[in-house]
Protein backbone atom coordinates (compact mmCIF):
# COMPACT_ATOMS: atom_id res chain seq x y z
CA UNK A 1 0.00 0.00 0.00
CA UNK A 2 1.59 3.06 -1.26
CA UNK A 3 1.20 6.61 0.22
CA UNK A 4 -1.66 7.65 -2.43
CA UNK A 5 -3.73 4.72 -1.86
CA UNK A 6 -3.86 5.45 1.91
CA UNK A 7 -5.07 9.20 1.28
CA UNK A 8 -7.92 7.56 -1.04
CA UNK A 9 -8.96 5.06 0.86
CA UNK A 10 -9.03 6.58 4.38
CA UNK A 11 -9.80 10.42 4.07
CA UNK A 12 -11.84 11.10 6.87
CA UNK A 13 -11.76 9.42 10.56
CA UNK A 14 -15.10 7.65 10.05
CA UNK A 15 -13.39 5.53 7.27
CA UNK A 16 -10.45 4.84 9.42
CA UNK A 17 -12.84 3.19 11.74
CA UNK A 18 -15.19 1.87 9.46
CA UNK A 19 -11.99 0.09 8.18
CA UNK A 20 -10.57 -1.22 11.83
CA UNK A 21 -14.09 -2.28 12.75
CA UNK A 22 -14.30 -4.23 9.51
CA UNK A 23 -10.90 -6.28 10.13
CA UNK A 24 -11.27 -6.83 13.75
CA UNK A 25 -14.52 -7.51 14.27
CA UNK A 26 -16.06 -8.02 11.04
CA UNK A 27 -19.76 -6.38 11.89
CA UNK A 28 -19.71 -8.14 15.37
CA UNK A 29 -18.66 -6.09 17.71
CA UNK A 30 -17.35 -7.85 20.82
CA UNK A 31 -15.99 -6.13 23.86
CA UNK A 32 -12.03 -6.44 24.57
CA UNK A 33 -12.51 -6.72 28.31
CA UNK A 34 -14.86 -9.31 28.54
CA UNK A 35 -15.72 -10.92 25.11
CA UNK A 36 -18.99 -10.33 24.98
CA UNK A 37 -21.05 -9.44 22.42
CA UNK A 38 -23.86 -8.12 23.65
CA UNK A 39 -23.41 -4.00 23.64
CA UNK A 40 -25.46 -1.09 23.30
CA UNK A 41 -23.96 2.20 20.53
CA UNK A 42 -23.22 4.88 22.03
CA UNK A 43 -24.35 7.57 18.98
CA UNK A 44 -22.33 10.24 17.91
CA UNK A 45 -19.09 8.70 19.66
CA UNK A 46 -17.91 5.59 17.65
CA UNK A 47 -17.90 3.74 21.20
CA UNK A 48 -19.91 0.59 22.40
CA UNK A 49 -21.09 0.09 25.67
CA UNK A 50 -20.36 -3.27 27.36
CA UNK A 51 -23.94 -4.31 28.56
CA UNK A 52 -21.85 -7.00 30.47
CA UNK A 53 -18.94 -5.62 32.66
CA UNK A 54 -20.67 -2.24 31.66
CA UNK A 55 -17.80 -0.70 30.62
CA UNK A 56 -17.17 1.60 27.23
CA UNK A 57 -14.77 0.92 24.52
CA UNK A 58 -14.01 1.79 20.87
CA UNK A 59 -12.69 0.06 18.42
CA UNK A 60 -8.88 0.98 18.98
CA UNK A 61 -9.27 -0.31 22.61
CA UNK A 62 -6.05 -3.17 23.05
CA UNK A 63 -4.42 -2.16 19.84
CA UNK A 64 -1.71 0.08 18.86
CA UNK A 65 -4.04 3.08 18.58
CA UNK A 66 -5.20 2.89 21.94
CA UNK A 67 -5.66 6.42 24.47
CA UNK A 68 -4.09 7.76 21.03
CA UNK A 69 -4.45 11.57 20.58
CA UNK A 70 -3.49 11.69 16.91
CA UNK A 71 -6.15 11.01 13.92
CA UNK A 72 -5.57 7.89 12.73
CA UNK A 73 -4.94 9.09 9.43
CA UNK A 74 -1.41 9.89 10.64
CA UNK A 75 -1.43 6.44 12.11
CA UNK A 76 -1.96 4.94 8.79
CA UNK A 77 0.01 7.13 6.91
CA UNK A 78 3.18 6.25 9.15
CA UNK A 79 2.30 2.58 8.96
CA UNK A 80 2.35 2.41 5.36
CA UNK A 81 5.67 4.31 5.53
CA UNK A 82 7.19 2.14 7.93
CA UNK A 83 6.03 -1.22 5.69
CA UNK A 84 7.27 0.57 2.35
CA UNK A 85 10.80 1.81 3.58
CA UNK A 86 13.49 -0.73 2.14
CA UNK A 87 16.10 0.10 4.97
CA UNK A 88 13.58 0.98 7.38
CA UNK A 89 12.88 4.66 8.87
CA UNK A 90 13.82 7.02 11.29
CA UNK A 91 12.22 8.35 14.14
CA UNK A 92 12.96 12.05 12.60
CA UNK A 93 11.89 11.20 9.39
CA UNK A 94 8.72 9.92 9.96
CA UNK A 95 8.16 13.12 12.35
CA UNK A 96 8.97 15.14 9.15
CA UNK A 97 6.73 13.40 6.78
CA UNK A 98 3.70 13.41 9.19
CA UNK A 99 4.23 16.06 11.11
CA UNK A 100 4.68 15.39 14.43
CA UNK A 101 7.54 15.74 17.08
CA UNK A 102 10.28 12.91 17.30
CA UNK A 103 9.05 12.01 20.41
CA UNK A 104 5.90 11.14 19.15
CA UNK A 105 7.16 9.46 16.08
CA UNK A 106 9.94 7.63 18.17
CA UNK A 107 6.59 6.01 20.10
CA UNK A 108 4.16 5.34 17.18
CA UNK A 109 7.79 2.92 15.60
CA UNK A 110 7.74 1.28 18.83
CA UNK A 111 4.11 0.85 18.88
CA UNK A 112 4.42 0.05 14.98
CA UNK A 113 7.17 -2.63 15.12
CA UNK A 114 6.14 -4.12 18.66
CA UNK A 115 2.29 -4.69 16.72
CA UNK A 116 4.49 -6.85 13.45
CA UNK A 117 6.66 -8.40 16.14
CA UNK A 118 3.21 -10.00 18.21
CA UNK A 119 1.47 -10.86 15.25
CA UNK A 120 4.75 -12.20 13.23
CA UNK A 121 4.03 -16.22 13.29
CA UNK A 122 1.83 -14.82 10.04
CA UNK A 123 4.92 -14.59 7.95
CA UNK A 124 6.33 -18.53 9.05
CA UNK A 125 8.13 -21.46 6.26
CA UNK A 126 9.86 -20.05 3.76
CA UNK A 127 8.84 -16.23 1.85
CA UNK A 128 10.36 -15.23 -0.74
CA UNK A 129 10.28 -11.68 -1.25
CA UNK A 130 11.75 -9.13 -4.34
CA UNK A 131 11.20 -5.52 -4.65
CA UNK A 132 8.77 -5.74 -7.58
Amino acid sequence: MNIISVFEMFPIKESCIQHLEKVRWDGAPTCPYCGSPNHSDIKNEHRYHCNNCNTSYSVTAGTIFHNTKLPLQKWFLAIALVINAKKGIAARQLARDINVTKDTARRMLMQIRKAMYEYGDLLQGIIVVDET
